[in-house]
């Protein structure tokens, strides 16, 4: 039988869909990707995966007993209901929160990846539809570097140092001649980008940087986080200590009359008040390399050299996005900001700074020539949002008070949570709790393909199509390719679109004609590419007509320049190119953020000890750090449930990698299941052993599914969820961010019975009502 061929895109990279009859049977790289991901190997498995859901179906005590009756969500069995039956409870249900309650104590903003395209994005569809039916509460900033896009504004002006571009790759390649990447640069995570990414050119950019000769340096307690292309020189640090370091290695350039004072005088301000504080003028301690390697047991002679090497050399200073993501988590930014001014390379060719080298595919990438093709927003006329790794609190603490970037506000008290292109039970901190927050409002309503364990927990359940099954445009703004996301298959099951379900729940609440705007998919598509083309004015290319796209299947978008520098025209100009800051330049002494009053987060940048590290009183109880980073196998805990995922799993359970003394102390051998524990929750997971971990740190990847063991009430999971053991704290009350990154931890091996593992097995489903 002849194979169809069909496009399509992914957040881990465009594809070509084989199709033999009605049935999805391989996917092919797209043709233009010189380095495609495996990742895309685990679609057709995640399509047909045990794991869809096949119908609607709605928990069975919410069912009999009405909204309410949130303690039985995660345990009880589902009753399958028709679509029509399903529509009219969820229409019902919003319609009597929004009289009773209000539209303030409906909770929507839904934070996850969802899945690629600009039309169908779960998000962003629930929040228009949201929208159309008077506001909800949202959720501001993000997961990912939700500290960063809070706190850079008040120093930068801007969060680009964080969403990108910065300065590229080809930058320094042509220019740089020393790269020191705090936290490392971890090419597993340059396969993904949110959006999607047509042709993934890291590697070649890698290759370029060590053609050139630029020196590359890893300072990260593990030692693959430093991509093995540039082989570069490896300083372990302790977890949670970047801060310190830098603060250090600015010490000595400032102490030996290495900085570059002119910079400071002319594109910065509040330098004299943090130079007092790093030289120990107001807290009587110099912060110099001997009191950092005390505390990152970093050699203080290590800090020196490589302090003068910055000096001596056009540097380019990363940091990764997991470095805002703990305890304190403005300040190692703002260290490194501090750092590269100091340095006076900031808008320089291949130097100054960025924040997420190796984070995501094209950060570093120059800009496309006009931006890509984009969906049409609509504004929450509540206008009202809590900082999105705060869901647990609102959720368990209504009316208790928080602060957020300068602002007190009162928690809403919600009663009904809507979901819709996430899994909190992946990404938010403190699982356990977590589960808990989520048995307190009334009602909860959930799209997904899968049974993940969002969907577990909600009460009523509503089957959603992959990409494979409808129309879309597939682009990302780091992105040059626009795909066309072809529908390859019928939907599986009785799933239907995201857009189809909340038009029909529209049609019930009276704002059909405000959502749809008159159009089906076809229409949308259409009216998004044709109004795209239209604003576009330029002669770089010529974009082609709608069915023209729709038939050759992509286009791409060229680049303005094939080299970008973050800064260059602020550098060139600070008069005519201030910066969006109270000064117009880099604020190294914030002002405003003193002004806030915030005893967690000081107006320039300051070490502040965690509140669990290696060296604080915790580690005498839980004495390892635990890194929970992004995994190999799949993106974030999408298609955790697939063949490729399981390439790194040990003995089914996600893998946890330690040092071998560790494991020797506690007579644990490679390939053992172990209890991962501490005073928040507990997880298995199989051990893996290498000395490129640092004694004292374990890592254990995030995104397997969360399988609570029974009669634990979620205190164990069976799999290997990291966010079991993570605690649930604001990075500050400035930023609000997740604080994952501070978490310690022990680890045992395990001797009894293996839980069985049920996180893929469906839930149990009751006759129908």
């Amino acid at each position: 039988m002849t194979k169809k061929l069909v496009r399509n895109h992914s957040h881990w990279g465009a594809f070509v869909a084989e199709v033999e009859g009605a049935r999805l049977v391989g996917v092919r790289p797209f043709e233009r990707d010189p380095d495609p991901s495996p990742i895309i190997e685990a679609v057709p498995d995640a399509v047909y995966s045990k794991t869809r859901i096949a119908q609607p179906l709605v928990r069975q005590g919410w069912l009999e007993s009405g909204p309410g009756s949130g303690k039985g969500r995660g345990r009880e069995p589902f009753v399958p209901v028709t679509w029509e039956r399903a529509l009219d409870l969820v229409a019902a249900e919003l319609s009597r929160v929004k009289r009773d309650y209000g539209n303030a104590a409906i909770m929507a903003g839904s934070q996850g990846w969802g899945s690629a395209g600009i039309f169908h994005e779960a998000r962003g569809q629930l929040r228009r539809f949201m929208a159309t039916f008077g506001g909800f509460i949202d959720q501001a900033s993000n997961y990912s570097f939700g500290t960063a896009l809070v706190f850079l504004p008040h120093v930068l002006g801007s969060a680009q140092s964080v969403t990108g571009p910065l300065t590229s790759w080809s930058s320094i390649a042509r220019h740089g001649k020393l790269m020191v990447l705090f936290g490392g640069a971890n090419t597993k995570n340059m396969q993904v980008a949110k959006g999607g990414c047509g042709a993934h050119s890291t590697t070649s950019c890698l290759a370029d940087l060590a053609r050139a000769g630029v020196r590359v340096v890893n300072v990260s307690p593990i030692r693959e986080d430093g991509p093995d292309s540039v082989a570069p020189q490896w300083i372990s640090i302790r977890p949670g200590t970047d801060t310190a370091m830098l603060l250090a290695l600015t010490h000595t350039i400032v102490a030996n009359g290495l900085h570059d004072a002119e910079f400071l005088a002319r594109y910065c301000t509040g330098f004299e008040r943090v130079r007092a504080y790093l030289m120990g003028e107001t807290d009587g301690r110099p912060k110099d390399a001997a009191w950092a390697a005390s505390i990152t047991s970093v050699d203080a002679e290590t800090i020196r050299a490589l302090a003068r090497d910055m000096a001596r050399t056009r540097t380019m200073i990363g940091a990764s996005w997991s470095l805002q993501r703990a305890d304190h988590g403005e300040q190692p930014y703002w260290a490194v900001i501090l750092l590269a001014a100091c340095l006076g390379q900031i808008g320089l060719p291949g130097g100054g700074f960025g924040f997420g080298y190796g984070s995501a595919m094209g950060i570093a990438e120059p800009p496309a020539a006009f931006r890509a093709p984009g969906m049409e927003v609509l504004g929450n006329p509540l206008n009202r949002a809590i900082p999105a790794a705060r869901i647990a609190q609102c959720l368990l603490h209504p009316g208790e008070p928080y602060d957020f970037n300068g602002r007190r506000s009162a928690y809403p008290d919600i009663k009904l949570v809507y979901w819709a292109g996430g899994n909190p039970f992946h990404h938010h901190q403190d699982t356990n709790q977590l589960r808990a927050a989520f048995r307190r409002p009334q009602t909860v309503v959930v799209h997904d393909p899968w049974w993940t364990a969002t969907a577990r927990h909600a009460d009523i359940v509503l089957p959603a199509t992959t990409t494979l099954e409808r129309n879309d445009i597939g682009c990302a703004p780091r992105d040059r390719f626009v795909i066309a996301m072809q529908k390859a298959i019928e939907p599986v099951g009785e799933a239907r679109n995201d857009y189809d379900i909340f038009a029909a729940l529209a049609r019930r609440l009276g704002c059909e004609g405000e959502f749809t705007q008159g159009r089906d998919e076809s229409g949308w598509l259409r009216h998004l590419y044709d109004s795209w083309r239209a604003s576009v004015r330029t002669n770089r290319a010529a974009i082609p007509d709608f069915e023209s796209f729709w038939s050759e299947g992509f286009l791409e978008i060229p680049r303005s320049a094939d080299e970008y520098v973050m800064f260059e025209k602020f550098r060139a100009d600070p008069a005519a190119n201030k910066l969006t800051t109270p000064s117009g330049r880099i604020e190294l002494y914030s002002e405003k953020i003193a002004g806030f009053g915030y005893d967690d987060c000081p107006p320039h940048p300051s070490w502040i000890e965690p509140s669990e590290w290696i060296g604080g009183a915790v580690a005498q109880t839980y004495p390892l750090h635990l890194v929970s980073s992004q995994p190999r196998h799949k993106l974030h805990s999408q298609m955790d449930a697939s063949p490729i995922s399981a390439r790194g799993k040990i003995a089914g359970r996600e893998a946890v990698t330690m040092n071998p003394a560790d494991a020797r102390a506690r007579g644990i051998g490679a390939g053992d299941v172990v209890r991962i524990h501490n005073a928040r929750g507990a997880c298995l997971a199989g051990v893996v052993l290498t000395d490129t971990m640092s004694p004292g740190v374990a890592k254990l990847s995030c995104g397997a599914w969360y399988d609570p063991v029974d009669g634990e009430d979620g205190a164990l999971c069976a799999h290997g969820n990291a966010n079991t053991l993570t605690h649930d704290r604001g990075t500050s009350k400035l930023s609000q961010g997740p604080s994952t990154g501070t978490t310690m931890v022990e680890i045992e091996r395990w001797s009894g019975p293996l839980p069985p593992l049920r996180a893929f097995d469906p839930p149990e489903v009751a006759a129908s009502a």
